[in-house]
């Protein structure tokens, strides 16, 4: 299994965006959120499992999600008083440190304009073993610059990474794409795209709602759709390996992931909701 798609693993629920090039990519064009199931507060706490071959159930990781608002953080724009801040935070736990021999901790912000849903700043703290990196990247749309930072605080003195990319439209992270597609009208059969940013590029994601039917949840019994984002394969987020990503969306009002099931050709992950908070 190849270290891009452990680092997805990592993220999978909330990733950062990274910008490594200097080029200039586009996106969608904003899109209105008509409904945000996550506010004001909202905190969801998930576990993660390994299966493959005589493995089974090895819990990996846990994750822990939360959803708030905030004072808006594009200074002067007294006609939008607040953002939305979306926060991850990801530790690897157990056998998995030794099995795959990397231990994690993923910290990571995403704020967004509270109408449509458009990034505003992403920031992560990024901890495997001894190495720690911390990145900021901020998204000016009217100016079209994505502007990227990489520094490692064990090394203080050290000059950080930068880089500056034009683009234009809307971008997500995976961290605010699953908020983003939490706020679309799910219905069975219908098919979207979320455009996603990272590595300095822009990519493409098809979204199908596949399936629906009642599952057993740590909420109840719950009718829950079936959502797969075509992550996997040539020219797509995760392009070095094969695999298959589904998440499973509550049917009501508030469109919880309950659960998401990552296949991949070492083994399946299973990442299943274990307590969801709201203030």
């Amino acid at each position: 299994m190849s270290r891009r798609t452990i680092y997805f693993l990592v993220l999978v629920l909330g990733v950062t965006v990274s910008v490594l090039s200097r080029q200039s990519i586009s996106a969608q064009q904003p899109i209105a959120a008509s409904t945000r199931p996550f506010e004001p507060i909202e905190e969801l706490q998930y576990e993660a499992e390994f299966n493959r071959s005589l493995i089974r159930g090895l819990n990996i990781a846990d994750f822990k999600f939360r959803s708030a608002r905030i004072p808006n953080v594009e200074n002067g724009n007294s006609s939008k008083p607040v953002s939305l801040v979306f926060r991850a935070d990801v530790a690897s736990k157990g056998f998995f440190t030794r099995l795959f021999n990397l231990k994690f901790h993923e910290q990571v912000e995403s704020t967004v304009d509270a109408e449509t849903l458009t990034l505003q700043r992403t920031t992560i703290r990024d901890e495997q073993g001894k190495r720690v990196r911390e990145t900021e990247t901020t998204y000016d749309r009217a100016k079209g610059k994505m502007a990227w930072t990489r520094r490692d605080p064990n090394n203080p003195t050290a000059e950080p990474n930068k880089a500056l990319v034009d683009f234009s439209g809307q971008l997500q992270d995976i961290l605010s794409a699953i908020y983003f597609i939490r706020t679309q009208p799910l219905q069975l059969g219908k098919s979207f795209e979320i455009f996603i940013g990272d590595g300095g590029k822009v990519y493409r994601v098809p979204v199908r709602v596949l399936e629906k039917k009642k599952l057993k949840t740590v909420l109840g019994s719950i009718m829950a759709f079936r959502v797969e984002p075509d992550l996997f394969g040539p020219d797509s987020l995760i392009d070095d390996e094969k695999g298959q990503f589904t998440l499973w969306i509550t049917d009501d009002g508030r469109h919880i992931p309950v659960t998401a099931k990552i296949k991949t050709d070492y083994g399946t992950f299973d990442i299943k909701l274990k307590k969801a908070v709201y203030n």
